[in-house]
C-alpha cells in the first residue's frame, strides 16, 4: 500500500530529493516549504499526489494547522520527516543571542511542533513513523559550529526519549545522521550556513580548519532511495548513518569517550562518596 508523507524543508537539498523519490514510486506527499513556488513543477508532474504547503516551522500555530490540513486532505499520515533546518556558523564567543535563539527555534523547536502536531493522528491510527534528520554533527562536535551542534545534540536526546514514549502506540522513531551530501547551491550563500560576525581572535582557527581536506560528498538521490527503504522496514533502527565518510571519526570518538570514563573511574568514585551514604 502506498504511503502518505509529511516532509518539511521540501524546497531543495535532501528534502526535495525525499519528496521526489516518494512521489516517483506512487506515494503521496504533503511537501512544506517557506514558499511553495519551488514546488510548482512537482504539482505539474504529479498532480494531486503532492500537496504543497507554505510553512515556517518556527510558527507553532501554522505547524499545527498545516499538519491538520495534510491529514484531512489525504485521510491519514504514515511518515513524518522532520527535515527543515539550517546551519549557524561561528565560534561560541561570536554568536549573538538572536543567532543562537534562531538556530534553536528552527532546528529544535520547529521539529518539536511538527511532532506534537502529528502525534495525535498517529496515535489514533496506531501506526506511523517519525523520521528526524539529525546529522553527524549530532554525534561529534567540531569548532565554529557550536550552535548547530547544540541543536542537533538536543534533537538526538529528544527523539530517543520520544521513541520510548510512543512505541506502545505503534509509532516508530528513527534518527537519521547524514554526513556531507552534495546539496549546496553555489548561487545561494545561505546553503553554506549563516555566518556570525567574526572575531579576529579566531581567524587562525578558521584558516586552519578551512585548509583541512573535505570529506567526499554523498549523492542526495541515493540518500532518498535509502529513506524509502527505511520507511518500508518493519524493524527500523532508532539511529542510522546516511553516508560512511565520517564513520571512522565516529568510531574513534566513542572509543575515546569510553577510555576517558574508564581512566577517570577513581575520580568518579570519589565524586560519588561512600557507598550507602
Amino acid at each position: 500500500m502506498s504511503k502518505v508523507w509529511f516532509i518539511t524543508g521540501s524546497s531543495r537539498g535532501l528534502g526535495r530529493n525525499f519528496v521526489e523519490a516518494a512521489l516517483s514510486r506512487g506515494d503521496r506527499v504533503a511537501a512544506t516549504a517557506r514558499t511553495t513556488a519551488s514546488l510548482d513543477d512537482l504539482v505539474t508532474a504529479y498532480g494531486d499526489a503532492v500537496l504543497p504547503l507554505e510553512l515556517d516551522v518556527t510558527d507553532k500555530p501554522a505547524v499545527f494547522g498545516t499538519v491538520k490540513q495534510a491529514k484531512e486532505h489525504f485521510g491519514r499520515l504514515d511518515v513524518i520527516v522532520n527535515n527543515a533546518g539550517f546551519t549557524q556558523i561561528g565560534a561560541i564567543e561570536e554568536l549573538s543571542e538572536q543567532e543562537l535563539r534562531d538556530q534553536m527555534e528552527t532546528n529544535l523547536f520547529g521539529a518539536v511542533w511538527v511532532i506534537q502536531a502529528a502525534l495525535p493522528h498517529l496515535r489514533e491510527q496506531r501506526s506511523g513513523h517519525i523520521i528526524q534528520l539529525s546529522s553527524v554533527a549530532g554525534i561529534v562536535a567540531m569548532p565554529l559550529v557550536g550552535a548547530y551542534h547544540a541543536s542537533k545534540w538536543a534533537l538526538e536526546g529528544l527523539n530517543e526519549a520520544l521513541a520510548g514514549e510512543v512505541a506502545a502506540f505503534g509509532v516508530k522513531v528513527t534518527i537519521i545522521e547524514p554526513d556531507a551530501f552534495a546539496t549546496r547551491d553555489a548561487n545561494n550563500p545561505l546553503d553554506y550556513g549563516h555566518m556570525a560576525r567574526t572575531n579576529p581572535a579566531y581567524d587562525e582557527l578558521r584558516q586552519r580548519l578551512g585548509a583541512t581536506a573535505q570529506q567526499p560528498t554523498g549523492d542526495p538521490a541515493a540518500a532518498a532511495q535509502a529513506l524509502l527503504t527505511l520507511a518500508d522496514t518493519d524493524d527500523a533502527p532508532l539511529r542510522v548513518l546516511f553516508g560512511h565518510g565520517f564513520y571512522p571519526m565516529i568510531q574513534q570518538a566513542y572509543a575515546d569517550r569510553l577510555k576517558t570514563w574508564a581512566d577517570w573511574q577513581d575520580l568518579s568514585a570519589q565524586a560519588h562518596g561512600p557507598l550507602g551514604a
